[in-house]
């Protein structure tokens, strides 16, 4: 039998009994501790945790079967079920399932490779020699177990639950528990914003704007930021780390503070800018009335909040720069703009190109900016809920906060998330820098 089971009789009937129930594995292999806590582990879980799991997941399945909620003269008379705690007590419960399974799995293999111990003729660890042996080998999955957890219900469980969003009809005014249940209706919300016009009207425009938005903020701060830097560079400029002090200024102070007073220099009616254009005869600009202004006025301003980091950044780079390529090439004949083209910039943007796509990504999701700056506007009539210069992230904030139209704005985020991830991926995986990476990995 021993040849038959290729000398692993030990360690496939320790795996087989963990299998059939935590801690038997441990408890046939005489480490009885462990295989102790192990089984008290299941025992408890299936003694006071099985009922509850059933009632979970039966309440993220229906998202509530009981009368919905009914009221009389201002008096609640019938409390019924809340479709969106049912639907979060479902997700976390389904999550520390998967632990559990985790825990399940570790089990079995701790079996197995102890009875694999056993039948190479070593003696089994004793539990204080466990303990021991796990924090030597395993120390730093023991240390990112806790962080692991913690991003588990930080970050995966609403992450799970926007995208959960998408399939309900979760929205005002029928459809807002605890007065309504809410239902899953598949792809519905999917299909209206592309069927609608009133929906896909908005979705296409905003979505451009933001595309638009997302490339000029992020290489007008870049260029912007080259430029100062390459000046302050420059062997004839004095006094440069006052000038580098000065010029990073705009961004060490608070971004809200600084887009409040932009927002009143550049009011139409009394803002100093139109005052000024008046004084030197010149017509007032309708800075947040027109669409095409109140565009032009974000970018300028982004550009203002944008370029002090890139300065910074390329300043350190440009300093970095072996002159001996530039004496080089002076000695070749190549001039100031050639010297530019062929050393400094392909420099710059390999060390700079991973922080450029991940400024774009930014961009595209720069709240701040748009909503304390115009708050979405001036007004588009042919819009749904959002304005003229409203990118997707300050629309969804319009559709969740001030329109409770919770499914369509969870629609458009796993499209964001679809966009943005996918950019990202693409343009970092061909950058030449994490190419190298790879090379050396």
């Amino acid at each position: 039998m021993v040849v038959l089971l290729n000398g692993k009789v030990h360690a496939r009937a320790g795996a087989l009994l963990s299998l059939l129930f935590m801690g038997l594995g441990q408890i046939y292999n005489r480490q009885f501790v462990k295989g102790l806590l192990y089984a008290l582990l299941e025992l408890y879980v299936l003694i006071f945790w099985s009922k509850p799991f059933a009632e979970a997941m039966h309440g993220l399945i229906t998202l509530g079967d009981k009368v919905q909620q009914r009221s009389a003269r201002g008096t609640i008379i019938e409390q019924g079920d809340h479709s969106i705690i049912l639907m979060i007590t479902g997700i976390i419960f389904a999550l520390l399932f998967l632990l559990f399974i985790a825990v399940y799995a570790l089990n079995i293999r701790d079996a197995y490779k102890v009875g694999a111990m056993r039948d190479k003729g070593e003696k089994p660890r004793n539990f204080t020699a466990s303990i021991a042996h796990a924090w030597e080998q395993g120390f730093a999955y023991i240390l990112l177990t806790p962080s692991f957890v913690f991003a588990l219900f930080t970050i995966v469980l609403p992450l799970i639950f926007g995208i959960l969003i998408a399939f309900t009809n979760y929205s005002g005014p029928n459809h807002l528990p605890p007065k309504n249940l809410v239902d899953w209706v598949g792809f519905e919300t999917f299909t209206s914003l592309i069927q609608f016009r009133a929906w896909s009207n908005t979705f296409l425009g905003v979505l451009t704007w933001t595309i638009i938005w997302a490339v000029l903020a992020t290489f007008t701060t870049y260029f912007t930021g080259l430029f100062y830097a390459l000046l302050l560079n420059h062997r004839v400029v004095k006094f440069k780390k006052f000038w580098r002090t000065l010029l990073i200024l705009p961004w060490a102070v608070p971004g809200v503070i600084s887009l409040l007073i932009f927002r009143n220099m550049f009011n139409g009616e009394f803002g100093p800018i139109n005052q000024y254009l008046k004084m030197i005869g010149l017509q007032a600009i309708p800075w947040f009335s027109d669409p095409f202004w109140a565009k032009f006025a974000i970018v300028v301003v982004n550009i203002w909040f944008g370029f002090p980091y890139w300065m910074a950044l390329m300043s350190g780079v440009l300093t970095n720069i072996d002159k001996e390529l530039y004496e080089a090439a002076e000695i070749d004949g190549a001039g100031g703009f050639q010297r530019f083209r062929s050393i400094t910039l392909p420099l710059i943007l390999f060390s700079t190109a991973p922080l450029l796509i991940m400024s774009f990504a930014h961009n595209f999701n720069n709240f701040n900016m748009i909503y304390l700056f115009t708050s979405g506007g001036p007004a588009n009539p042919s819009y749904s809920y959002a304005g003229s210069t409203d990118i997707l992230i300050s629309w969804i904030y319009k559709l969740t906060l001030e329109q409770n139209k919770f499914n369509m704005a969870s629609v458009v985020s796993i499209f964001i998330f679809i966009v943005v991830a996918g950019f990202s991926i693409w343009n970092f995986r061909r950058t030449r820098a994490f190419k190298e990476e790879d090379m050396v990995a």
